[in-house]
Parts: structure tokens; C-alpha cells; sequence
């Protein structure tokens, strides 16, 4: 933190205009150098040095887990179509976001499974790991599903 001190100092002779007389009263401050901060004076983390083969296979298992859930909002969003045909208006919705909400913390008790050796500032990778494009791959799949299989349902006017 900086230290203000007053500065003092005589005025020049013969210089009666009012610049001195304002920088003699302006206090600066007195700027304290601040040492470099090194790695040693960061406080130690309790996880142990991740060697190169674990960090490979730490990396090639979160690359499964969100090929996982990408495959599985693509066979989840077409599935949501077929499964919740009988179910009529606003609960066939409903019903397919908590169908897509239920199979995603599925694919977090598999990862969880999978037996990832994270160290405790990556144990959320597991939950969002893919977590967005899980999402917007099952309702684009839902929704180009749905659509495809009801098109002639409503007359349009498009003759296919």
C-alpha cells in the first residue's frame, strides 16, 4: 500500500506564479516497490503431481465421457419422439425435459463409474463435461425427430 507524505520543499526564487504554490501543497504519494511473487510463496495443494500417463488417461476418459453424452443426446432426443407419443400437449413436453434430465445424472453415476482420477479441482468435470452439448443435440434431435415423423399430420401445402 502506497505511503502519502507531504512534500516539503522551498520555493524557487523569483518564481511567484501560482504552478509552485499549487505543486507545494499537492501531496504525492511514495510508491513502495513490491517484491516478485514466486512459486514457492503460494500455498502448497494437498494433490499429489499428476504424471504424464495419468493426465493421459485422465484426458482420454473425459473424451469418452463427452463422446458418451454427445451419442447419447442424439439416441436420447430421436427416442423422446417414440417414447412419449401417447402423452398428449404440454405434459409431452415436460415429460421429455425430465426424460433428458434423468438420463443425464445416468451418465454421471457411469462416469462416476468410469473411476477418473481427478484431483479435487477438476471434480466437476464429471457433471460438465458435455453438459451443453448434451442439452442442444437432445432437443435438436427431439425436435427434427418429431417433425420429420408428423409432417404429413398438418396440411401445409407442401406436397412430398
Amino acid at each position: 500500500m502506497a505511503k502519502f507524505k507531504k512534500k516539503k520543499s522551498e520555493p524557487t526564487p523569483g518564481s511567484e506564479d501560482s504552478k509552485s504554490k499549487i505543486v507545494d501543497t499537492i501531496d504525492t504519494p511514495e510508491i513502495e516497490k513490491s517484491e516478485p511473487i514466486s512459486d514457492a510463496s503460494k500455498e502448497p495443494t494437498t494433490d499429489p503431481p499428476i504424471s504424464v500417463a495419468e493426465k493421459s488417461d485422465k484426458d482420454k476418459k473425459l473424451a469418452k465421457l463427452f463422446w458418451m453424452r454427445i451419442a447419447l443426446g442424439i439416441i436420447a432426443g430421436a427416442a423422446a419422439t417414440f417414447v412419449f407419443e401417447g402423452i398428449e400437449g404440454e405434459e409431452r413436453r415436460w415429460a421429455s425435459i425430465g426424460f433428458m434430465i434423468m438420463l443425464f445424472f445416468a451418465s454421471i453415476i457411469v462416469a462416476k463409474g468410469m473411476k477418473m482420477q481427478l484431483p479435487s479441482s477438476d471434480r466437476k468435470k464429471i457433471v460438465t463435461q458435455g453438459i451443453g452439448s448434451y442439452v442442444f443435440l437432445y432437443l435438436f434431435t427431439w425436435i427434427v425427430s418429431y417433425t420429420l415423423t408428423h409432417l404429413g399430420d398438418i396440411p401445409t401445402g407442401i406436397n412430398l
